[in-house]
């Protein structure tokens, strides 16, 4: 794990005690498991977007705050919809995205490649047995 891992486990757990929260009350109201909250505050597991998302919520912060405040996203970094990369955006994706702050956009990026390896993972990946299943409704 890196140091901003251990931060974000350190941030999540000074705010929890701040609202005067145990692991239990804060599993209570965000829905996440308290072992699961223990080990994300030790730095032992990162949380995924939706766990932190809940986590956040109920401890009164923005995913985007909290992953500023942790290390993880630079107030200082130019526009990601403006600058140059081997991948290009969609000229309205990048038009809409622009008008968004800095942090919104390193957020919805990093969102975007996450999502793009867990399909890449998943399509090639994917047992057999599982592909039986799709397709017939639900």
């Amino acid at each position: 794990m890196t140091n901003s891992d251990k931060n974000l486990g350190k941030i999540l757990r000074w705010q929890r005690r701040k609202m005067l929260l145990t692991l239990g009350g804060l599993s209570a109201k965000s829905g996440v498991s308290a072992s699961h909250l223990a080990r994300i505050e030790r730095g032992d597991r990162f949380p995924s977007a939706q766990i932190l998302r809940k986590i956040a919520k109920v401890l009164g912060f923005s995913e985007v705050k909290l992953l500023t405040t942790a290390g993880y996203l630079s107030p200082q970094s130019p526009s990601i919809a403006e600058s140059s990369s081997e991948e290009r955006l969609d000229p309205y994706v990048a038009a809409v995205l622009s008008q968004e702050p800095l942090e919104i956009q390193r957020t919805v990026v990093t969102l975007l490649s996450v999502l793009k390896s867990m399909a890449e993972y998943l399509r090639t990946h994917t047992p057999p047995s599982l592909d039986k299943g799709r397709g017939s409704g639900g």
